[in-house]
């Protein structure tokens, strides 16, 4: 079936409305009328030739929520009218030691199939959630809670995974400290969700700009990385900090920060190597790690837990002529705090 969408021809285009092929939905498979697409700074990188090869004409997006209109013969899952969102990929192997212990994202035969920019099992480029619809395997769909907006829930299908994984396995909760580096599209939800969780949360950053934000969000305090005397206050005092920021990393500093047996946790894909004095994490037991995403059990957990404790996206809803101005403003760091496009727009 043809539905409209948004695509990208060059690293250094504009976008533009097209019309893409969507398939029938298989025997196990669902269609999706998609409502809203957040806008993902990983999209930005991968249609701008950030991140290797491109498979242009590209529709990207992988912060995905809609509504089911089309259901497969043999689809148990779901049914016509549920709310649904799909995230960063759409198919795995199903059968290595990975995809069955639920971390699709790491499939050990490297078959996982990413929501745009790769190739499909018809051997044709995957497109993302730019556009008004979709058809998936029901396996790779995850319900969105009738508590979240659909709007607020697009973006939990990345950034809203792609932190909370992190905190839950660290041990954010009561009595635990957690510093958020960079509380943009990524770190806004990494403050809610560790509020939630329990723990104390404090917010670090170039400017104090969005402090009074993040108190609201559920932080406790928010503090500059570049007030030196606040740097050396807060040395020792984080069992866990997540940094989401993607440049002007210094690590030494945010280890510094870290308690005994404290863990530093990168989401943010530095684009530039990073040079690292080993003896500040071996003198204190210090963790120094990294954080992909979530599978599907646990994307479905991280949408019911924010449904629980009332958490979502704070967006700003455009159109789609909106895209590529929008572009510019996320790397700009003026969103606040997830654009999110409304397909409705586009006809």
């Amino acid at each position: 079936m043809e539905v409209t969408a948004y695509s990208i021809d060059a690293a250094d285009g504009a976008f533009a409305k097209t019309t893409i092929t969507r398939r029938d939905p298989g025997p196990t498979e669902v269609y999706i009328d998609i409502k809203y697409a957040g806008i993902c700074h990983s999209d930005i990188h991968t249609a701008r030739g950030e991140w290797g090869e491109v498979l242009y004409p590209l529709v990207p997006g992988h912060e995905i929520a809609g509504v089911i209109s089309r259901v497969g013969d043999d689809v148990t899952k779901f049914r016509v009218g549920d709310r649904v969102g799909v995230g960063c990929f759409v198919d795995s192997c199903r059968e290595c030691g990975e995809c069955r212990d639920g971390f699709e994202q790491f499939c050990e035969r490297r078959e996982t199939i990413w929501t745009y920019n790769c190739l499909g099992r018809d051997g044709l480029p995957t497109a993302g959630g730019y556009s008004r619809g979709i058809t998936v395997e029901q396996d790779y769909v995850v319900r969105i809670p009738d508590a979240i907006p659909l709007e607020s829930a697009a973006p939990l299908l990345c950034a809203g995974i792609t932190t909370y994984s992190p905190l839950k396995r660290w041990g954010a909760g009561p009595g635990k400290r957690v510093g958020v580096v960079g509380v943009g599209g990524l770190g806004h939800m990494a403050v809610q969700i560790a509020a939630a969780m329990g723990a104390e949360v404090t917010g670090l950053g170039r400017s104090l700009a969005k402090r009074d934000d993040a108190i609201r969000m559920g932080a406790t305090d928010y503090v500059s990385t570049t007030d030196a005397d606040m740097m050396k206050r807060l040395r020792d005092t984080f069992d866990l900090i997540v940094t989401t920021v993607s440049d002007g990393l210094d690590l030494h500093l945010l280890i510094s920060l870290l308690k005994p047996r404290g863990v530093l946790v990168d989401v943010g894909l530095p684009q530039h190597p990073a040079t690292l004095a080993l003896g500040r994490l071996i003198s204190g037991n210090k963790v120094l790690t990294g954080s992909n995403i979530g599978g599907i059990r646990e994307t479905q957990e991280a949408l019911d837990f924010c449904a629980q404790h009332g958490i979502g996206a704070w967006v700003e809803v455009i159109d789609g002529e909106r895209i590529t101005s929008a572009y510019d403003d996320v790397v700009a760091s003026k969103v606040r705090y997830r654009y999110v496009i409304d397909t409705a727009t586009f006809d």
